[in-house]
């Protein structure tokens, strides 16, 4: 016995000290001094370029000042771990602080599990959050007026932006008369794999274009897989999400689960998708499940699922979806669709089981949950977990179980 305290006397001490706190770093735009140390309030440096240059670890903090402004790109290459991340989060009292100027990125985060809070990233180069690492998230930011409100790029994977609110990110990266090659006004792009964006307000990805009149998504997948879009809030969008891949990449298995989309615009959409025939496509394996989506202008489309659809390509259950025009389409074999309830004027596909036309009865244009007597109460399919992206997800928008007799939509009674 006394020889086995012995060995663990000697045992490297790494390991015993996971749970030691990092070093905290304070920056303040207006009375920060990039010569001082950096470690405290009273000593804190001024600049982003000084933060930049720190040799940041696991469990570090770094706190940017409320009310401050930086026009610099804010570069995290730092990695973290799952058990220590390092931390960016805003102190003091005021505004959220705050990056912002055309003339460069804004906030890039290139190393791995970074928890950013709190920040906004407003009038960027591109995006106001880049991410091209694995394991960050972004909580409560803001981000607004960029082209790209969060860009997760093709080598970021398993990050996570909750709980945030992405506003008016209304420019074009392309518009010219090329034909069919404008891009822009995304709330949120992802071109990466396993990436989960849930509890986001996303509103006003909205933007002219020359080739389409209008453009812009709320979320937007391009060569991304296995990517969760959950329980978000979508408003004034010209769609809720579009999906495309390159020839010879793939788009695969993305699921978008209780999303509520709401729009006072003339025109828009809630899905658009594509099968083989086309430039950007095939997109296999679509889900959405359990959204709820009201567009009433006359200009509207539920969901598209052309050139080449096929029940591969796109499956829809237990959605309720209401607009001033086209209800859905679908060309090929069709999309795999049940358990819905639509309201529009015209529509293009076949129902599924147990999908109805009908008014869905929501409570307001805004407020889509269900009034008494809606079609859509008692309407869903039981689904296994799987439909929604795992166990975790099987929640309504409001956080509420789903019974053993589900609602149709994105709000259970």
């Amino acid at each position: 016995m006394k020889s086995l305290v012995v060995a663990l006397l000697l045992l490297p001490a790494g390991p015993l000290e996971s749970g030691t706190a990092g070093t905290t770093y304070y920056v303040d735009s207006r009375a920060g001094d990039d010569a001082a140390a950096g470690t405290s309030a009273a000593t804190a440096w001024k600049s982003l370029a000084t933060l930049n240059a720190a040799t940041l670890k696991p469990g570090d903090t770094v706190n940017l000042k409320r009310g401050g402004s930086w026009s610099e790109t804010l570069t995290l290459a730092a990695k973290g771990s799952a058990a220590r991340p390092i931390v960016l989060q805003p102190y003091g009292k005021g505004a959220a602080p705050k990056l912002g100027g055309q003339e460069q990125p804004c906030v890039v985060i290139s190393g791995n599990y970074w928890r950013v809070t709190g920040i906004r990233a407003s009038n960027c180069q591109w995006s106001g959050f880049e991410i091209n690492g694995d394991g960050n998230e972004l909580v409560g930011v803001a981000a607004d007026r960029n082209i790209a409100g969060v860009h997760i790029g093709p080598g970021g994977s398993r990050n996570t932006v909750k709980d945030s609110t992405l506003a008016g990110n209304n420019r074009m990266s392309v518009d010219d008369d090329g034909g069919d090659n404008d891009s822009g006004a995304f709330g949120v792009l992802v071109n990466g794999d396993d990436n989960l964006i849930t509890g986001n307000t996303i509103t006003g990805s909205y933007a002219t274009s020359k080739d389409y009149g209008f453009d812009g998504a709320a979320v937007e997948i391009f060569n991304g897989d296995r990517n969760r879009i959950t329980h978000n809030l979508s408003r004034d969008n010209v769609t809720f999400t579009e999906l495309g891949a390159q020839k010879g990449k793939t788009a695969t298995g993305n699921v978008f689960a209780f999303n509520v989309v709401t729009s006072s615009r003339k025109l828009g959409s809630f899905l658009v998708t594509r099968g083989a025939r086309h430039i950007v496509g095939p997109v296999k394996g679509t889900i959405a499940v359990h959204n709820s989506v009201y567009l009433p202008a006359s200009k509207t489309l539920g969901w598209s699922c052309h050139d080449g659809c096929s029940p591969s390509i796109l499956k829809l259950r237990n959605n309720v979806i209401a607009v001033g025009g086209e209800m859905g389409f679908e060309d090929g074999k069709g999309a795999d669709e049940a358990g819905s309830v639509y309201l529009g004027r015209k529509k293009r596909f076949t129902l599924g089981p147990r999908s109805v036309v009908a008014d869905p009865r929501f409570v307001s244009r805004t407020d889509l949950r269900l009034r008494p007597g809606s079609p859509a109460l008692g309407r869903a399919a039981v689904l296994s977990p799987a439909w929604y992206g795992g166990a975790a997800i099987t929640k309504d928008f409001a956080g509420k179980a789903l019974g053993a007799a589900p609602d149709a939509g994105a709000y259970q009674r």
